[in-house]
């Protein structure tokens, strides 16, 4: 028989036998479901002639270009009863966050749990952020794992909606929803240029150019690219990604804009970490390791490769209503060979001697393609005496994923299966690249989502308006994981509904509810999908602004409880990781302050106090800190505005984890800070220094599954020509 590695050296946690299987390639999951954001409707000046708005409509339409939020309705972040945190293009180039990882490291409430070298899981209160979506088009999740670096050069801004997503999304957690907003073409000709080098021999180039095609403005098109390259402070680890991004609008006839893009990147690991370090002795105590410290083999690596391409055409019917259509066609592929380590007797390493560990090989590679289509129609009405909004929306979806394996038993010296290893920390040629044999399929899965939704908000006075919304969604998923066979439809109908109530012009009161529905791709004991999780979510909030509008300041208390939710069981009788449904209730509360305190200085500041119960009492997903806390500082010399500066950083509380062996492994609380100057030299340049983890913090990055260190103190230096 086969032996297979988990992939954690917490067994108890969860199963990653095939790391092809459950990553989600940014929205890129094992299961398709539904997107849906309708457009910003574009609202003509009735005085406006036929003739200007032959030349004017897409021209509006780029310039005030914004995202539907949490509802699918036209609201600003402020209208929305539900917490919402924006890292706008400034930010993430003041702070140089060029992957996805770092930039959501900048939102309020959000974790990280950068987990494997090339496997991340994000959360937000104490759950799974499920949901990601590309300008309002959406792949859940199933396992909340987003697999490699998603390179951010082709995205305007990322939204992070905090909370349940049913509305949005069709199906969902009560985590969140992250949504990405690419870039579009500008209404002028402008351009970009940037190049950096920093620690460990990192290098990166970024193009960026947009340009109208005619005269009037109706036409224009952008194009985006980015290389980077670079060593890593973990031994023998090296990155290379590659990012293409091009899209094109324009008018159609009197009332049409169409926009097609497409985006491509691969991005290339050699000697990355499949699982991570283990941590503890046999006689309990807590090993601790270099910053360098790593279980690879030289022989590893894990490719990625992404495409998307997208068609989106939105109709304007009178002034007040518009219909939008959106087509987007996904395809991901990953090949890797991969090294694991763990405590396979489940004793501990044993003290003086750092013996105890074992080692496993794999091979595989996966393709995943995905179909998506939506059509919205969204608008405002008169009734009452005051004007409402609506919108309805039908969409389809599907995809389609192969996974493969190669044999692995045979090894160039004879041995087999799992192997005893040396003393850790090992250096990368003790295990040499096993003979790999056969190339075998062990996962074919095909899913289809039919969804309908629509949203209302009723101004039922001036200042008291509700928001009522529902989601139908039917899913259906076929296949066989190794040698069992499932074919399930699941339907399911979810609620939505929100009230929000102005006290004064500066201040709004607002309370809502989402019903959460998620079906599950962890099996039981038998092999077979969980139930759907299902459960509640209550957010209580009041948003207000301040300094002529400038800040928002936004508190929150929450409360969700998600029923059947999916839990490592321990193994099988065939040796396979299992789960069970377990409810576990969060609740907390959540501030944060955003946007100008002076006209020289943004400020960003965020706070979450959570606590989580289930099974394991208040102990429940211990790796998931209970005090969080984020600063961004960003600020300009008001007697010389050439130079400017900033601080950012993250603090969290303690956390710990069970290992394998029974013992627990710990880490303290801690911060991590960043800063940043940088010097307009010309009008059209910049010169900027970067320095992160600034006081060189030593932290074990999260105890979720596995993990290993943070970055030590490391440093990058950019230049950007603007033209």
């Amino acid at each position: 028989m086969h032996m297979h590695a988990t992939g954690s050296a917490r067994s108890s946690r969860v199963d990653f036998r095939r790391p092809s299987v459950s990553p989600n390639r940014l929205g890129l999951a094992v299961f398709v479901a539904l997107l849906g954001s309708a457009g910003h409707a574009f609202a003509a000046d009735d005085g406006a002639s036929a003739t200007d708005l032959d030349a004017v409509l897409v021209v509006a339409q780029r310039a005030e270009r914004v995202s539907n939020g949490a509802t699918n309705l036209d609201l600003t972040i402020k209208e929305t009863p539900q917490s919402i945190s924006v890292i706008d293009s400034e930010q993430m180039q003041a702070f140089q966050t060029n992957s996805l990882n770092d930039a959501l490291r900048l939102a309020t409430g959000i974790q990280v749990d950068e987990w494997e070298t090339n496997r991340t899981t994000f959360t937000s209160r104490g759950f799974d952020i499920e949901n990601t979506q590309i300008d309002g088009v959406g792949l859940p999740n199933d396992w909340g794992i987003v697999t490699g670096a998603m390179d951010m050069a082709g995205y305007e801004k990322l939204e992070v909606i905090r909370g349940a997503n049913g509305l949005l999304t069709g199906v969902g957690n009560a985590a969140g929803t992250i949504n990405y907003v690419r870039k579009r073409p500008t209404n002028d000709a402008r351009g970009s240029l940037g190049v950096g080098y920093g620690s460990w021999d990192t290098v990166r180039g970024e193009v960026d150019y947009s340009t109208p095609f005619t005269d009037d403005g109706r036409w224009a098109g952008r194009i985006v690219a980015a290389h980077q390259e670079g060593d890593s402070w973990l031994r023998d680890k090296q990155d290379q990604r590659d990012f293409v991004y091009g899209v094109v609008d324009g008018q159609i006839g009197e009332n049409g804009t169409l926009t097609l893009g497409y985006s491509w990147q691969k991005a290339q690991t050699d000697g990355n970490m499949w699982g991570a370090l283990a941590f503890m002795y046999s006689d309990g105590t807590q090993a601790e390791w270099s910053r360098s410290a790593s279980t690879t083999q030289d022989w590893t690596f894990w490719d990625t490769t992404h495409q998307n391409a997208f068609a989106e055409y939105v109709h304007r019917l009178g002034s007040d209503w518009q219909l939008k259509l959106s087509y987007d066609y996904r395809n991901s592929e990953n090949a890797d060979k991969l090294f694991y380590a763990t405590d396979y007797a489940a004793t501990g390493l044993e003290p003086g001697t750092n013996l105890g560990l074992y080692g496993y090989a794999w091979r595989g590679d996966d393709e995943m393609t995905s179909h998506l289509g939506t059509a919205t129609l969204s608008g405002r009405f008169p009734l009452w005496g005051r004007e409402h909004e609506a919108m309805l929306g039908l969409g389809w979806a599907k995809s389609a994923a192969e996974s493969r394996e190669y044999d692995a038993d045979i090894y160039d010296n004879g041995m087999f299966g799992y192997i005893p290893m040396p003393a850790f920390p090992w250096g990368g040629d003790v295990v040499p690249e096993p003979l790999w044999g056969a190339r075998s399929v062990y996962s074919v899965l095909d899913q289809r989502l039919k969804r309908a939704f629509g949203a209302t908000r009723l101004a039922l006075t001036d200042r008291f308006k509700a928001i009522l919304g529902f989601n139908y969604a039917e899913y259906h998923r076929e296949g066989v994981n190794y040698g069992v066979v499932f074919d399930q439809t699941e339907g399911h109908t979810s609620p939505y509904g929100g009230l929000t109530f102005d006290f004064n012009e500066h201040v709004l009161g607002y309370v809502s509810y989402s019903d959460i529905y998620h079906p599950q791709s962890q099996s039981d004991a038998d092999g077979r999908y969980l139930d759907p999780t299902k459960g509640t979510n209550y957010e209580l909030g009041v948003k207000a602004d301040w300094l002529d509008k400038r800040l928002l300041t936004t508190l929150a208390v929450f409360q969700a409880k998600q029923d059947n939710l999916a839990t490592g069981a321990g193994y099988n009788q065939n040796g396979q990781y299992y789960y069970t449904g377990v409810n576990v209730e969060s609740k907390g509360v959540e501030f944060e302050v955003t946007g100008k305190v002076s006209e020289n200085v943004d400020l960003v500041f965020g706070a979450t106090a959570l606590k989580l119960t289930g099974q394991d009492g208040d102990d429940t997903y211990r790796w998931v800190p209970r005090r969080t806390a984020n600063l961004m500082v960003m600020a300009r010399l008001p007697s010389y505005t050439a130079l400017s500066y900033g601080l950012g950083g993250r603090w969290q509380s303690d956390i710990s984890n069970v290992e394998s062996n029974g013992f627990t492994v710990r880490q303290d609380s801690y911060a991590v800070l960043n800063g940043f100057v940088a010097w307009d030299f010309v009008p059209n340049a910049t010169l900027r220094l970067n320095v992160n983890n600034l006081t060189d913090e030593k932290y074990i990055n999260t105890l979720r599954y596995s993990g290993f260190y943070g970055a030590p103190a490391n440093y990058m230096l950019s230049l950007n020509w603007r033209f």
